[in-house]
């Protein structure tokens, strides 16, 4: 039978949550070495959240130090592969079957819809934990073109230890993108979650040992980057970084890595997405996919459509296709209602920014259509309206800045080249799309965005078969698809000679 989600059942669930706020380091919960901990208000209401463990660098090191335990060991590594196929896909089985409790934990967190959280989210992380589970025994190593008298074996190997740090926006689906290809490779790994979303990153945990993924394999230190962060980026004994978050900590990141023992990085940063809507576009689709586009978990994605770049002809039209989009379909509620499709933002402090960039949009001559406001304040939770700014030009703020916010900048233009233009005039280079029933333009004009994703008539469409990251100041490596595993390995030659070599003749340098 399948349950019928009411608020009064959320509601009933949250209150017999007993979030786990501790470390998880070796397989077990720990306190904060110092016994320091934090707590945050719940975007929803402004209630006091759960109790965390707020970690330092004797906490990392403690996690380090695990991982690096397990990894030498190679309890994990050298295990068979369909061994550990087995074990990831028990993982995601029991991801599916507390999924609940998880969806319930990333609202609480982050504020955004029950609804969301379970059917997006949950399901999410549990398919990209059984994606990589189920390349384990599916991945080769390769022998290279030599004469007859020796043989080359290039074998794929895993880095050691992974140190990944994950945003509050998706951390159950981030997680599961750096978490899936790091371990199915053979690594350990050390994640640090977002100070304000690090209850379903434990709970992951917990589940990994009940799969049976063996104790160090993968660690959790909770607290805040200057204090937890950082001091993973900069350690001695990780290998590698795996980052998603803002451009702005992405060039710390960097820098901590050189200043440490030049470990690998790799970074999914910023973006400021254009979506570009031709006058012979189906404007229906077009404004469903702006609005759906920009205005999905509140504008808090890095990916968002916050610039249309809509040609002139049409944009009225297509404005008030938006706005009628958003008022039927895109429902701003309580997170725990079952109707909401949006929810509220992740902290004061960031609502406060948001507000601020659309009080500068207005003072730069941009003009709200509608939305873009405060609303709900009497809830105590952090609530903006979907919104739309039109008359914007790209040198705007609202055109440059992420605002990581429900609000849509429309900036017309007449020609294709003018669209080309602004569409790549940003330092960010994550995703983009056109909407146009010209299929050459469509491909021509596709091909010379500059992102690492670009949609034709439609938007944020993907599956765990095609990569996803960033050009420019977006970023470099890829999350998902089969080349994720790549950039946690490394190629290792083993030349074999047989018989009598010239090694003068042999020499390749």
């Amino acid at each position: 039978m399948t349950q019928e989600y009411t608020r009064a059942y959320w509601e009933n669930l949250l209150a017999g949550l007993k979030p786990k706020g501790r470390h998880f380091i070796d397989g077990a919960h720990r306190p904060s070495a110092s016994g320091a901990t934090f707590m945050r208000a719940r975007p929803m209401d402004g209630r006091p959240g759960a109790e965390l463990a707020r970690g330092d660098s004797g906490d990392v090191d403690a996690a380090v130090a695990a991982a690096r335990a397990a990894f030498e060991s190679g309890i994990w590594r050298k295990k068979e592969p369909l061994e550990k196929k087995k074990i990831m896909l028990k993982w995601a089985d029991l991801i599916r079957q507390h999924g609940e409790e998880l969806a319930m934990l990333e609202t609480l967190d982050v504020g955004k819809p029950i609804m969301a959280s379970l059917n997006v989210d949950v399901r999410l992380a549990a398919e990209g934990i059984q994606y990589y589970g189920e390349l384990i025994d599916k991945l080769y190593d390769e022998i290279a073109p030599t004469g007859p008298n020796a043989r080359a074996l290039v074998r794929k190997v895993p880095l050691g230890v992974v140190g990944a740090i994950t945003p509050w926006n998706y951390p159950l689906i981030i997680d599961a993108w750096k978490l899936g290809p790091a371990i199915a490779a053979g690594n350990s790994v050390v994640l640090k979650p977002a100070e304000q979303s690090s209850l379903s990153a434990i709970k992951l945990a917990e589940l990994a040992i009940e799969a049976g993924l063996p104790a160090g394999v993968f660690n959790v230190v909770t607290g805040y980057g200057e204090e937890a962060g950082k001091p993973l980026a900069l350690h001695m004994d990780v290998d590698m970084i795996a980052f998603t978050g803002s451009t702005e900590v992405g060039k710390l990141i960097m820098g901590y890595a050189a200043q440490s023992n030049v470990k690998r990085v790799a970074l999914e940063l910023g973006g400021k997405s254009p979506l570009v809507v031709f006058e012979d576009a189906d404007l229906d689709a077009a404004a469903s996919a702006a609005a759906w586009g920009c205005f999905y978990n509140s504008g808090e994605t890095c990916h968002a459509s916050t610039r249309l770049i809509v040609q002139r002809s049409v944009q009225e039209a297509l404005i008030e296709k938006i706005q009628a989009v958003t008022r039927r379909e895109i429902t701003l509620g309580h997170p725990l209602d079952p109707s909401a499709q949006i929810g509220a933002l992740i902290e004061e402090n960031h609502m406060k920014k948001v507000l601020s960039m659309i009080t500068a949009g207005e003072k730069e001559g941009g003009r709200r259509v509608f939305g873009a406001e405060r609303v709900m304040d009497e809830t105590g939770g952090l609530y903006v309206s979907p919104g739309v700014f039109v008359d914007v030009t790209n040198d705007m703020k609202l055109a440059r800045q992420e605002i990581f916010g429900p609000v849509l900048a429309a900036i017309p233009f007449e020609t294709e080249g003018e669209a080309l233009r602004i569409a790549n005039d940003t330092v960010y280079g994550l995703a983009g799309a056109v909407f146009t029933r010209d299929m050459d333009r469509a491909h021509r004009f596709s091909e010379a965005i500059h992102a690492g994703t670009v949609w034709i008539n439609t938007y944020d469409m993907s599956t765990f078969a095609t990569p996803f990251g960033g050009f420019k100041q977006s970023g470099f490596g890829r999350d998902r698809s089969v080349h994720a595993i790549d950039k946690y390995c490394d190629y290792k030659t083993i030349w074999q000679q047989f018989g009598s070599a010239s090694f003068l003749k042999s020499k390749s340098i």
